[in-house]
């Protein structure tokens, strides 16, 4: 096991500040939704599409929740009509979970609302403002990638 270096107290506030900053990013965008989704479900939803058919199990791995808790979250989505259940043709026991048409314009709908929201926030910030937003997530990214 590794043991972590101490934080400074200077490392200490730029992490709350990030932090705070993104959950309210974060919430400002939810604002945004096109539709009635929970946090969890348009997650669910967008990793349905990105990772393709899954099963319940795969998905709740993805999304790092108990699988009673993905049960219920893909029966809302797919009360909603934005995924569907289709039995696996490799195992018949298993149903895969893939987004259907309305969930994948859904999750259209709903990222070009937020990056409009964006665009229009951020005509009131300086070219310098844009430069250092830029950098922030270049850096941001690469510490996502990292871990």
């Amino acid at each position: 096991m590794t043991s972590l270096s101490p934080v400074t107290a200077a490392e200490a506030e730029l992490a709350s500040r990030l932090r705070l900053a993104v959950t309210r990013l974060g919430r400002r965008l939810r604002t945004q939704l096109p539709g009635e989704l929970s946090p969890s479900q348009l997650a669910t939803l967008a990793s349905v599409e990105r990772l393709g058919p899954l099963t319940l199990g795969e998905l709740s791995a993805a999304e790092r929740v108990k699988p009673p808790t993905m049960t219920k979250i893909v029966a809302c989505l797919e009360d909603q009509g934005l995924v569907s259940r289709t039995v696996d043709p490799a195992d018949r026991r298993v149903a895969r979970v893939k987004a259907t048409a309305a969930g994948l314009a859904f999750l259209e709908d709903s990222r070009q609302s937020k990056d409009a929201y964006l665009a229009q926030r951020l005509r009131s910030v300086t070219p310098e403002d844009r430069v250092a937003l830029e950098r922030a997530v270049e850096v941001l990214e690469r510490i996502l990638d990292e871990g």
